[in-house]
Protein backbone atom coordinates (compact mmCIF):
# COMPACT_ATOMS: atom_id res chain seq x y z
CA UNK A 1 0.00 0.00 0.00
CA UNK A 2 2.90 2.49 0.95
CA UNK A 3 5.10 1.41 -2.64
CA UNK A 4 1.71 2.43 -4.38
CA UNK A 5 0.82 5.64 -2.60
CA UNK A 6 4.65 6.50 -3.16
CA UNK A 7 4.36 5.72 -7.13
CA UNK A 8 1.28 7.34 -7.26
CA UNK A 9 2.76 10.26 -5.61
CA UNK A 10 6.08 10.26 -7.84
CA UNK A 11 3.82 9.83 -11.09
CA UNK A 12 1.57 12.90 -9.82
CA UNK A 13 4.86 14.88 -9.24
CA UNK A 14 6.32 14.12 -12.43
CA UNK A 15 2.95 15.08 -14.17
CA UNK A 16 3.08 18.21 -12.32
CA UNK A 17 6.48 19.04 -13.35
CA UNK A 18 5.64 17.89 -16.67
CA UNK A 19 2.72 20.84 -16.64
CA UNK A 20 5.04 23.10 -15.40
CA UNK A 21 7.18 22.74 -17.99
CA UNK A 22 4.55 22.84 -20.75
CA UNK A 23 3.03 26.16 -18.80
CA UNK A 24 6.93 27.74 -19.06
CA UNK A 25 7.00 27.10 -22.93
CA UNK A 26 4.11 28.12 -23.16
CA UNK A 27 4.47 31.27 -21.93
CA UNK A 28 8.19 31.26 -23.85
CA UNK A 29 6.30 30.83 -26.83
CA UNK A 30 4.10 33.84 -26.33
CA UNK A 31 7.09 36.16 -25.44
CA UNK A 32 8.82 35.34 -28.38
CA UNK A 33 6.04 35.99 -30.97
CA UNK A 34 5.29 39.10 -29.24
CA UNK A 35 8.63 39.90 -29.34
CA UNK A 36 8.89 39.21 -32.97
CA UNK A 37 6.00 40.95 -33.62
CA UNK A 38 7.12 44.00 -32.13
CA UNK A 39 10.32 43.61 -33.77
CA UNK A 40 9.26 43.83 -36.79
CA UNK A 41 6.50 46.83 -36.09
CA UNK A 42 8.68 49.18 -34.31
CA UNK A 43 10.71 50.26 -37.47
CA UNK A 44 7.60 51.15 -39.46
CA UNK A 45 6.17 52.83 -36.51
CA UNK A 46 9.73 54.71 -36.13
CA UNK A 47 9.53 55.70 -39.68
CA UNK A 48 5.80 56.63 -39.74
CA UNK A 49 6.16 59.12 -36.64
CA UNK A 50 9.88 60.51 -37.40
CA UNK A 51 8.67 63.53 -36.85
CA UNK A 52 8.52 62.57 -33.43
CA UNK A 53 10.63 60.20 -32.39
CA UNK A 54 13.31 61.43 -34.34
CA UNK A 55 13.94 64.65 -32.18
CA UNK A 56 13.08 62.93 -28.95
CA UNK A 57 15.61 59.73 -29.58
CA UNK A 58 18.33 62.71 -30.61
CA UNK A 59 17.48 64.47 -27.54
CA UNK A 60 18.25 61.67 -25.44
CA UNK A 61 21.21 60.98 -27.02
CA UNK A 62 22.10 64.46 -26.34
CA UNK A 63 21.32 64.95 -22.84
CA UNK A 64 22.80 61.49 -22.03
CA UNK A 65 25.86 62.66 -23.39
CA UNK A 66 25.81 65.83 -21.73
CA UNK A 67 25.31 64.26 -18.09
CA UNK A 68 29.13 64.49 -17.03
CA UNK A 69 28.76 67.93 -17.93
CA UNK A 70 25.76 68.96 -15.93
CA UNK A 71 27.48 66.65 -13.31
CA UNK A 72 30.36 69.04 -13.23
CA UNK A 73 28.15 71.72 -12.94
CA UNK A 74 26.57 70.26 -9.69
CA UNK A 75 29.89 69.08 -7.89
CA UNK A 76 30.54 72.87 -7.91
CA UNK A 77 27.51 73.59 -6.34
CA UNK A 78 25.37 74.77 -9.27
CA UNK A 79 21.68 73.98 -8.66
CA UNK A 80 20.24 71.52 -11.34
CA UNK A 81 17.75 73.52 -13.07
CA UNK A 82 20.95 76.50 -13.49
CA UNK A 83 23.19 73.55 -14.58
CA UNK A 84 20.84 72.03 -16.71
CA UNK A 85 20.50 75.67 -18.57
CA UNK A 86 24.05 76.08 -18.62
CA UNK A 87 24.57 72.18 -20.56
CA UNK A 88 21.95 72.88 -23.02
CA UNK A 89 23.38 76.81 -24.02
CA UNK A 90 26.55 75.19 -24.59
CA UNK A 91 25.28 73.01 -26.81
CA UNK A 92 23.01 75.13 -28.65
CA UNK A 93 26.09 77.73 -29.35
CA UNK A 94 28.73 74.69 -30.39
CA UNK A 95 25.36 73.75 -32.68
CA UNK A 96 25.01 76.96 -33.87
CA UNK A 97 28.50 77.70 -34.76
CA UNK A 98 28.71 74.44 -36.54
CA UNK A 99 25.74 74.77 -38.54
CA UNK A 100 26.94 78.84 -39.30
CA UNK A 101 30.28 77.11 -40.36
CA UNK A 102 29.51 74.92 -42.81
CA UNK A 103 25.64 76.61 -44.26
CA UNK A 104 26.32 79.65 -45.27
CA UNK A 105 29.99 79.00 -47.18
CA UNK A 106 27.36 76.27 -48.82
CA UNK A 107 24.91 78.90 -50.08
CA UNK A 108 27.84 80.81 -51.94
CA UNK A 109 29.30 77.15 -53.33
CA UNK A 110 26.20 76.46 -54.18
CA UNK A 111 25.54 79.58 -56.51
CA UNK A 112 29.06 78.97 -58.07
CA UNK A 113 28.16 76.06 -59.69
CA UNK A 114 26.15 76.84 -62.70
CA UNK A 115 29.45 79.13 -63.05
CA UNK A 116 31.83 76.84 -62.90
CA UNK A 117 30.42 73.63 -64.22
CA UNK A 118 32.11 73.85 -67.81
CA UNK A 119 35.39 74.15 -65.26
CA UNK A 120 34.46 70.69 -63.57
CA UNK A 121 33.26 69.30 -67.21
CA UNK A 122 36.67 69.75 -68.86
CA UNK A 123 38.71 68.38 -65.88
CA UNK A 124 35.99 65.21 -66.18
CA UNK A 125 36.03 65.46 -69.64
CA UNK A 126 38.07 61.38 -70.17
CA UNK A 127 35.96 59.95 -67.46
CA UNK A 128 32.79 61.48 -69.75
CA UNK A 129 33.84 60.17 -72.72
CA UNK A 130 34.39 56.73 -71.21
CA UNK A 131 31.24 56.73 -69.68
CA UNK A 132 29.48 57.67 -73.03
CA UNK A 133 31.43 55.33 -75.00
CA UNK A 134 29.92 52.40 -72.60
CA UNK A 135 26.51 53.97 -72.50
CA UNK A 136 26.16 53.75 -76.57
CA UNK A 137 27.95 50.09 -76.06
CA UNK A 138 25.19 49.17 -73.77
CA UNK A 139 22.48 50.57 -76.03
CA UNK A 140 23.69 48.89 -79.11
CA UNK A 141 23.90 45.36 -77.53
CA UNK A 142 20.63 46.11 -76.28
CA UNK A 143 18.80 46.88 -79.40
CA UNK A 144 20.61 43.72 -81.07
CA UNK A 145 18.57 41.21 -78.19
CA UNK A 146 15.43 43.93 -78.88
CA UNK A 147 15.26 44.14 -75.60
CA UNK A 148 12.99 47.97 -74.80
CA UNK A 149 10.60 49.32 -72.72
CA UNK A 150 7.13 49.69 -74.14
CA UNK A 151 5.99 52.09 -72.39
CA UNK A 152 8.95 54.65 -71.74
CA UNK A 153 8.28 57.55 -69.25
CA UNK A 154 10.07 61.07 -68.90
CA UNK A 155 10.37 61.86 -65.75
CA UNK A 156 11.33 65.68 -65.06
CA UNK A 157 12.91 66.87 -61.59
CA UNK A 158 12.27 70.60 -61.27
CA UNK A 159 14.83 71.49 -58.61
CA UNK A 160 14.14 74.46 -56.09
CA UNK A 161 15.58 77.82 -57.63
CA UNK A 162 18.47 78.26 -55.22
CA UNK A 163 20.01 76.75 -51.53
CA UNK A 164 18.48 79.69 -50.00
CA UNK A 165 15.09 78.99 -51.03
CA UNK A 166 15.53 75.12 -49.21
CA UNK A 167 16.62 76.74 -45.93
CA UNK A 168 13.63 79.36 -46.15
CA UNK A 169 11.06 76.40 -47.11
CA UNK A 170 12.79 73.86 -44.14
CA UNK A 171 13.18 76.24 -41.62
CA UNK A 172 9.87 76.75 -39.67
CA UNK A 173 9.42 73.08 -39.29
CA UNK A 174 13.08 72.53 -38.50
CA UNK A 175 13.06 75.30 -35.64
CA UNK A 176 9.95 73.13 -34.28
CA UNK A 177 11.86 70.62 -33.71
CA UNK A 178 15.29 71.89 -32.57
CA UNK A 179 12.94 73.92 -29.74
CA UNK A 180 11.09 70.84 -28.73
CA UNK A 181 14.57 68.55 -28.91
CA UNK A 182 16.53 71.73 -26.89
CA UNK A 183 12.78 71.32 -23.68
CA UNK A 184 13.79 67.92 -24.06
CA UNK A 185 17.42 67.75 -23.34
CA UNK A 186 16.33 70.29 -20.69
CA UNK A 187 13.65 68.73 -18.78
CA UNK A 188 15.78 65.50 -19.09
CA UNK A 189 18.57 66.73 -17.17
CA UNK A 190 17.06 68.92 -14.62
CA UNK A 191 14.92 65.96 -13.24
CA UNK A 192 18.55 63.50 -14.15
CA UNK A 193 19.51 63.56 -10.32
CA UNK A 194 15.92 62.64 -8.96
CA UNK A 195 14.59 60.42 -11.71
CA UNK A 196 18.17 58.30 -11.23
CA UNK A 197 17.80 58.26 -7.98
CA UNK A 198 14.10 57.29 -7.65
CA UNK A 199 14.24 54.63 -10.58
CA UNK A 200 17.06 53.04 -7.65
CA UNK A 201 14.83 53.04 -4.90
CA UNK A 202 12.08 51.63 -6.55
CA UNK A 203 13.57 48.35 -6.91
CA UNK A 204 12.32 45.70 -4.83
CA UNK A 205 15.69 43.97 -3.54
CA UNK A 206 19.17 45.38 -3.00
CA UNK A 207 20.47 43.56 -6.03
CA UNK A 208 17.74 45.03 -8.22
CA UNK A 209 18.40 48.43 -7.30
CA UNK A 210 22.85 47.54 -7.40
CA UNK A 211 22.01 45.84 -10.48
CA UNK A 212 19.63 49.56 -12.40
CA UNK A 213 22.67 51.21 -10.48
CA UNK A 214 25.49 49.70 -12.65
CA UNK A 215 23.71 49.56 -15.52
CA UNK A 216 22.58 53.30 -15.45
CA UNK A 217 25.84 54.50 -14.70
CA UNK A 218 27.61 51.83 -17.65
CA UNK A 219 25.51 53.46 -20.48
CA UNK A 220 26.09 57.53 -19.46
CA UNK A 221 29.75 56.13 -19.05
CA UNK A 222 30.07 54.44 -22.52
CA UNK A 223 27.33 57.02 -24.32
CA UNK A 224 29.21 59.89 -23.25
CA UNK A 225 32.86 58.38 -23.33
CA UNK A 226 32.21 57.39 -27.38
CA UNK A 227 30.39 60.84 -27.91
CA UNK A 228 32.80 62.99 -26.27
CA UNK A 229 36.35 61.03 -27.65
CA UNK A 230 34.76 61.10 -31.46
CA UNK A 231 33.96 64.44 -31.53
CA UNK A 232 37.09 65.53 -30.27
CA UNK A 233 38.56 63.28 -32.93
CA UNK A 234 36.47 64.43 -35.38
CA UNK A 235 37.00 68.33 -34.25
CA UNK A 236 40.60 68.06 -34.61
CA UNK A 237 40.38 65.85 -38.32
CA UNK A 238 38.59 69.07 -39.45
CA UNK A 239 40.66 71.60 -38.21
CA UNK A 240 43.61 69.77 -39.77
CA UNK A 241 41.63 69.52 -42.86
CA UNK A 242 40.98 73.19 -42.86
CA UNK A 243 44.28 73.92 -43.00
CA UNK A 244 45.75 72.12 -45.23
CA UNK A 245 43.10 73.26 -47.54
CA UNK A 246 43.94 76.97 -46.91
CA UNK A 247 47.46 76.46 -47.67
CA UNK A 248 46.54 74.84 -50.91
CA UNK A 249 44.63 77.76 -51.48
CA UNK A 250 41.18 76.14 -51.30
CA UNK A 251 38.21 78.48 -51.19
CA UNK A 252 35.88 78.24 -47.74
CA UNK A 253 38.20 75.88 -45.82
CA UNK A 254 36.54 76.44 -42.58
CA UNK A 255 33.55 74.64 -44.11
CA UNK A 256 35.18 71.85 -45.63
CA UNK A 257 36.53 71.28 -42.48
CA UNK A 258 32.88 71.42 -40.79
CA UNK A 259 32.23 69.01 -43.75
CA UNK A 260 34.92 66.53 -42.53
CA UNK A 261 34.08 66.85 -38.98
CA UNK A 262 30.20 66.18 -39.58
CA UNK A 263 30.83 63.34 -42.10
CA UNK A 264 33.25 61.40 -39.91
CA UNK A 265 30.40 60.27 -37.44
CA UNK A 266 29.34 57.97 -39.81
CA UNK A 267 31.21 55.28 -39.77
CA UNK A 268 32.58 53.74 -43.29
CA UNK A 269 29.58 55.73 -45.62
CA UNK A 270 30.70 59.39 -44.23
CA UNK A 271 34.48 59.46 -45.30
CA UNK A 272 33.21 58.23 -49.26
CA UNK A 273 30.98 61.31 -48.92
CA UNK A 274 33.17 63.44 -47.54
CA UNK A 275 35.73 62.76 -50.42
CA UNK A 276 33.55 63.24 -53.32
CA UNK A 277 32.74 66.39 -52.06
CA UNK A 278 35.90 67.61 -51.75
CA UNK A 279 36.94 65.88 -55.36
CA UNK A 280 33.93 67.62 -56.80
CA UNK A 281 35.06 71.24 -54.61
CA UNK A 282 38.42 70.51 -55.72
CA UNK A 283 37.40 70.46 -59.78
CA UNK A 284 35.43 72.94 -58.83
CA UNK A 285 38.50 75.56 -57.25
CA UNK A 286 41.16 74.53 -59.48
CA UNK A 287 41.95 74.34 -63.06
CA UNK A 288 44.85 71.31 -63.22
CA UNK A 289 42.66 67.84 -62.64
CA UNK A 290 45.93 66.93 -60.53
CA UNK A 291 45.59 69.41 -58.72
CA UNK A 292 42.01 69.08 -57.99
CA UNK A 293 42.75 65.57 -56.95
CA UNK A 294 44.72 67.09 -53.92
CA UNK A 295 41.83 67.63 -51.15
CA UNK A 296 40.47 64.29 -51.36
CA UNK A 297 43.75 62.34 -51.54
CA UNK A 298 44.67 64.21 -48.49
CA UNK A 299 41.94 63.66 -46.58
CA UNK A 300 41.54 60.31 -47.42
CA UNK A 301 45.44 59.67 -45.89
CA UNK A 302 44.34 61.46 -42.76
CA UNK A 303 41.19 59.49 -41.78
CA UNK A 304 43.14 56.25 -42.99
CA UNK A 305 45.81 57.57 -40.21
CA UNK A 306 43.10 58.75 -37.88
CA UNK A 307 40.92 55.08 -38.17
CA UNK A 308 43.45 52.76 -37.58
CA UNK A 309 46.20 54.28 -35.54
CA UNK A 310 44.35 57.45 -33.65
CA UNK A 311 40.79 56.21 -32.69
CA UNK A 312 41.90 52.81 -31.84
CA UNK A 313 44.66 53.98 -29.40
CA UNK A 314 41.76 56.90 -27.24
CA UNK A 315 38.92 55.18 -27.34
CA UNK A 316 40.83 51.25 -26.85
CA UNK A 317 38.91 47.71 -26.51
CA UNK A 318 36.54 49.35 -24.05
CA UNK A 319 33.92 50.59 -26.87
CA UNK A 320 35.44 48.18 -28.85
CA UNK A 321 31.93 47.10 -31.58
CA UNK A 322 31.68 44.57 -33.88
CA UNK A 323 31.96 45.83 -37.29
CA UNK A 324 28.88 44.21 -38.77
CA UNK A 325 26.94 45.41 -35.88
CA UNK A 326 27.97 48.69 -36.90
CA UNK A 327 26.70 48.03 -40.65
CA UNK A 328 23.50 46.78 -39.68
CA UNK A 329 22.83 49.28 -36.96
CA UNK A 330 24.08 51.81 -39.76
CA UNK A 331 21.67 50.60 -42.19
CA UNK A 332 19.13 50.08 -40.24
CA UNK A 333 18.69 53.98 -38.90
CA UNK A 334 19.67 55.14 -42.16
CA UNK A 335 16.75 53.88 -43.68
CA UNK A 336 14.03 54.81 -40.99
CA UNK A 337 15.38 58.39 -40.29
CA UNK A 338 18.13 59.52 -43.27
CA UNK A 339 21.38 61.31 -42.52
CA UNK A 340 19.69 62.21 -38.95
CA UNK A 341 19.38 58.49 -38.18
CA UNK A 342 22.97 57.45 -39.45
CA UNK A 343 24.58 59.87 -37.28
CA UNK A 344 22.60 58.63 -34.01
CA UNK A 345 23.41 54.61 -35.45
CA UNK A 346 27.02 53.96 -33.30
CA UNK A 347 25.30 55.84 -30.20
CA UNK A 348 22.17 54.61 -30.12
CA UNK A 349 24.14 50.69 -30.69
CA UNK A 350 26.02 51.82 -28.01
CA UNK A 351 23.30 52.18 -25.32
CA UNK A 352 21.19 49.36 -26.14
CA UNK A 353 24.96 46.96 -26.26
CA UNK A 354 25.37 48.47 -22.69
CA UNK A 355 22.38 47.71 -21.64
CA UNK A 356 21.68 44.16 -23.39
CA UNK A 357 25.08 43.47 -21.95
CA UNK A 358 24.10 44.47 -18.24
CA UNK A 359 20.29 43.03 -18.26
CA UNK A 360 20.73 40.28 -20.37
CA UNK A 361 20.00 39.24 -23.51
CA UNK A 362 16.85 36.84 -25.02
CA UNK A 363 18.29 33.56 -25.21
CA UNK A 364 16.01 32.26 -28.64
CA UNK A 365 19.07 29.49 -29.18
CA UNK A 366 17.74 28.01 -25.45
CA UNK A 367 14.73 28.37 -26.14
CA UNK A 368 14.46 26.14 -29.54
CA UNK A 369 16.97 23.67 -28.35
CA UNK A 370 17.43 23.48 -24.75
CA UNK A 371 15.06 24.09 -22.19
CA UNK A 372 12.53 26.33 -23.80
CA UNK A 373 13.04 29.62 -21.90
CA UNK A 374 13.84 33.27 -23.11
CA UNK A 375 16.29 33.92 -20.30
CA UNK A 376 19.84 34.38 -20.48
CA UNK A 377 22.03 36.63 -17.98
CA UNK A 378 24.32 39.54 -18.97
CA UNK A 379 27.83 39.30 -19.27
CA UNK A 380 29.06 40.63 -16.27
CA UNK A 381 27.49 37.78 -14.60
CA UNK A 382 29.14 35.51 -16.90
CA UNK A 383 32.26 36.83 -15.53
CA UNK A 384 31.52 36.81 -11.59
CA UNK A 385 30.42 33.15 -12.30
Amino acid sequence: MDARTGATGDSHGNDLESLQVKRVRLLASLTLIGGIGLLLATPFALRAGAEFFLPVTAALVVAIALVPMLEWFERRGVPPKLASGLCVLIFLAIAIFAVAAIVIPAIDWVALIPQRINRVTEALAPLLDLYSNLEKFIDQTAAKISIEADNARTVRVETPNSMLGIITASAPHAAVQLFFALLVIYFFLAGWTGMRKRTIVSRGSFEGALTTARVIQQTVDATSTYIGTITVINVALGALTAAILWALGMDSPLMWGGIVAVLNYIPYLGPIAASLLLALGGLMTFVDPWAALLPPAIFIALHMIEANAITPMIVGKRLTINPLLILVSLSFWAWVWGTTGALLAVPLLIIFKTVFAAAGTPDIAGFLFEDGTLTHVGEDEEKDD
